[in-house]
């Protein structure tokens, strides 16, 4: 067999692939240049002005050095994630009403900068990786800071405060009409405590306990409650205070966590032993297919999310001895039916909700 460095190559083919890869650097350094913008109030300022704007306008209404926001609006211009006039001197920049709502409007379902500001926290974690290689076991989210929760947060929250309420739980068979009466709910991973402080001040009749076991996240859940007037919720680390195994739970909800656990089998058990024969499980997780195939034909971002996966979802679904490591794309529909049924689970349906990442499933007895 020749080796591979005897093979004929194809210059062209040679300068395409280089090209290829070094886009790929393109786009981490520019990843970076956006973590730099959102930090920096540049976009919000870019965001403020009701005309094109020159660098040295975008960086007094930010208050920084125009030499550096010129170069940084040059990275995000080229990029195209910026608007640029350069039939003026000196140019004029801008953003479209797309780009508003991505990089500049947090309240917006669209706003994209949560993974953006835990971009440092979690190329951090490239640190630990070669470990991680050789022993098998990888970081839970804490390893990723307080920034790391407050990145999740605003990652999810944007989304989940125009639908979780309005079309989400309206979706679910009986579940508004049972959490107006008053009703038990546990959220499991609840991270900074979003969807629990929204969901118990909807629904006062009701109780609401959100169980994390990242000190940063509950920290930050907390936070948020003592500066709410909510009064009906409460957050707590599951290895302190246990969840429920008395079938008292009318309503348990998951977000986006079930495929970062190290043991979700053992966790969808749990479920079971909290959940009232009557009660609804709400699982939400990202969209994954059967295969390797699937996923890339299908998820223009398989790339990333596998690259994700490797720094932080795997990462954490292994940071014990024995962990599952299901990874980001590791639960699709296939695989939480029959694991939602090995926990004692006999109904299992998907809903009919749009979002670009995730599925959304209702699980009964």
């Amino acid at each position: 067999m020749s080796d591979a460095t005897d093979r004929e190559i194809d210059p062209d083919k040679l300068k395409m692939y280089s090209f290829g890869l070094f886009t790929q650097l393109s786009g981490a350094v520019t990843a970076g240049m956006l973590h730099l913008g959102d930090r920096l109030g540049l976009f919000t300022a870019l965001a403020s002005f009701d005309r094109p704007a020159t660098t040295q306008q975008l960086a007094d209404a930010a208050g920084l050095d125009e030499r550096w926001v010129r170069e940084w609006a040059y990275n995000q211009a080229a990029a195209k994630l910026i608007d640029v006039d350069t039939s003026v001197q000196p140019e004029r920049f801008s953003l479209s009403p797309e780009a508003v709502a991505v990089l500049a409007s947090p309240e917006h379902p669209a706003y994209g900068m949560g993974m953006f500001h835990r971009f440092p926290q979690t190329m951090s974690a490239l640190d630990h990786m070669p470990e991680s290689f050789t022993t098998g076991i990888g970081h839970d989210y804490d390893s990723h800071g307080c920034e790391g929760a407050v990145g999740i947060e605003r990652s999810f929250e944007p989304w989940n405060k125009a639908h979780l309420l309005p079309t989400v739980l309206p979706a679910l068979d009986g579940v508004v009409e049972r959490l107006e009466v008053g009703a038990k709910v546990i959220d499991i991973g609840c991270g900074a405590g979003g969807a629990v402080l929204m969901m118990a001040e909807a629904f006062p009749n009701s109780t609401f306990v959100g169980y994390d076991i990242s000190a940063h996240a509950l920290d930050r859940a907390n936070e948020r409650l003592a500066a709410s007037s909510v009064t009906n919720a409460r957050f707590r680390d599951p290895r302190v205070e246990p969840m429920p195994a008395d079938h008292s739970c009318d309503f348990v909800t998951t977000f986006d966590c079930i495929h970062d656990m190290t043991h979700p089998q053992e966790m969808m058990n749990s479920i079971r032993e909290a959940i009232a024969d009557d009660g609804t499980w709400l699982l939400v997780d990202i969209k994954g297919r059967d295969t390797f195939a699937e996923n890339v034909e299908k998820n223009p971002v398989a790339a990333l999310m596998y690259g994700i996966s490797v720094l932080s979802c795997m990462s954490s679904a292994l940071s014990e001895e024995g962990g599952a490591g299901l990874g980001t794309l590791g639960l699709p529909a296939s695989k939480a039916e029959s694991m939602s049924n090995a926990a004692g689970f006999s109904r299992f349906e998907k809903l009919p909700i749009d979002h670009s990442v995730n599925a959304f499933y209702e699980i009964r007895v």
